[in-house]
């Protein structure tokens, strides 16, 4: 039996605020290195919604899993240079509150920036449902606004 799987690339700055907030990494649909054959990523979501501007609306971040079973994530973040003290990232079943059991977070990571570049790199496993979207989100304390300037987010289920 195949193994459904979802690919997310983003390859343009994000711009993250400075609120001390989680914030929903958003993703295009297609294109570049995104594969998404089994259409757990699409512009048309599951619960009838549109998304009309990938680059303005949170719910572009969501994967809806294409299947119950165990989904193993695979998250890579990159950040700009900055004053970072601390950047976060954190897998999170329904971050905007579609559901009944909203916002539940798990694979949490509050980590000091490397000497180098700020590339983080995070895989995680855990039970999805098709009625649940996934969706990464990060933070950090710098000053001021800051960009992602890649992610890549990759769901595999295993039924």
């Amino acid at each position: 039996m195949p193994i459904p799987v979802c690919s997310l690339i983003m390859n343009e700055n994000q711009r993250v605020a400075s609120d001390g907030a989680y914030h929903v990494v958003r993703f295009p649909f297609g294109g570049g290195e995104s594969y998404d054959a089994e259409g757990m990523h699409q512009v048309r979501q599951p619960d009838g919604y549109d998304v009309s501007d990938w680059r303005a609306d949170d719910r572009s971040g969501l994967i809806w899993p294409a299947a119950d079973g165990w989904g193993v994530v695979t998250v890579m973040i990159q950040w700009e240079p900055g004053d970072y003290s601390e950047l976060r990232d954190q897998v999170v079943r329904d971050p905007l509150g579609l559901t009944d059991d909203p916002v539940d977070t798990t694979a949490t990571d509050h980590r000091r920036p490397s000497p180098g570049m700020q590339c983080f790199t995070k895989h995680h496993e855990l039970f999805v449902h098709p009625d649940v979207p996934l969706a990464i989100r990060v933070a950090h304390n710098d000053s001021r606004s800051r960009d992602l300037v890649h992610a890549q987010f990759k769901l595999a289920i295993h039924t």
